[in-house]
């Protein structure tokens, strides 16, 4: 697939594009194109004009995926300041670009006066990230908060997808493969900013104590079964710790893998298969990954 056979685009189109500097692991390999859009019109109709062969899949801020060695076959989209403008609709309800990372969200509600949102802070990624996944944290998920979002499909078809479509489960969404949420619309409920702000304080300060926010991670690795916190089953099947070459599971959040430095995707895929391996030998429960994976071995 060269340049020639690609469409036109108005943004950035770059081959072999090293995506170890845009992930939070600092590991993997390259994608076979990573597109970087103009604006809404460029995304669609490079969509539009492109082989349906070609497998396209969104990246946002990278913090919870594991891109494997082999890199990933196709185009990778990653959505930039285009992207990432946020309006007020009315007292309670913003519409944000799919590129805006949780923070500014959650920040731009609080100066708005918006309650109901401060939970975003608590989450490391983009408005398309977190609406595909029902990203969560501390009580509250996307679901709480979602009206309605745009959504290109693979195909270039744009399509507005009322909160009732996505179908949400516990991190899971049916947004299909190749789809990219372009923007959401989210509603609150009036607040005071002092008490939003010390909400989203205190959210903050609960990260930074208890999780390994200033390494090399990868973020929540698996979801919680019901009934039950993975860190907790994790500990108990005696893997805090764990090491295996420079992959190593949290000391501090065990459901959290570490890059020490060196490390592997294949390393760090490796270490939390052991761990799953360990739990279901000590619980009898099987952990299911939370993080992405992505790409070839």
């Amino acid at each position: 697939m060269s340049v020639d056979t690609l469409p036109h685009v108005q943004g950035r189109l770059t081959p072999n594009a090293p995506l170890a500097p845009l992930v939070w692991f600092k590991s993997g390999g390259t994608a076979q194109w990573l597109f970087e859009p103009k604006d809404e019109d460029d995304l669609v109709q490079f969509l539009r004009e492109l082989d349906t062969d070609v497998p396209v899949m969104a990246l946002g801020l990278g913090s919870n995926m594991i891109v494997r060695d082999g890199g990933v076959p196709g185009v990778v989209v990653r959505l930039g300041k285009g992207f990432s403008k946020i309006d007020k609709v009315d007292d309670v309800t913003l519409r944000c670009g799919g590129g805006a990372s949780g923070i500014l969200v959650s920040s731009t509600a609080r100066d708005a006066g918006i309650a109901g949102m401060e939970f975003l802070r608590g989450i490391p990624g983009t408005v398309g990230g977190f609406v595909r996944m029902n990203g969560g944290a501390y009580g509250r998920e996307v679901q709480d908060i979602l009206i309605e979002a745009r959504v290109a499909l693979r195909d270039g078809t744009v399509e507005i997808w009322p909160l009732g479509k996505f179908g949400y489960t516990y991190r899971h969404s049916e947004l299909p493969e190749g789809a990219v949420v372009i923007e959401a619309t989210f509603r609150g409920s009036p607040g005071k900013p002092e008490a939003i702000g010390a909400e989203m304080d205190a959210i903050a300060r609960a990260r930074e104590e208890s999780q390994p926010l200033r390494s090399r991670t990868g973020g929540s690795t698996f979801k919680n079964p019901p009934g039950h916190k993975a860190w907790v089953l994790v500990d108990a099947a005696g893997c805090r710790g764990l090491t295996m070459g420079d992959a190593q599971v949290s000391e501090k959040h065990c459901n959290f893998l570490l890059n020490l430095g060196s490390a592997t995707s294949a390393d760090i895929e490796a270490l939390g298969e052991e761990v799953r391996r360990r739990v279901l030998e000590n619980s009898g429960i099987t952990l299911e990954w939370e993080i992405q994976r992505i790409g070839r071995e």
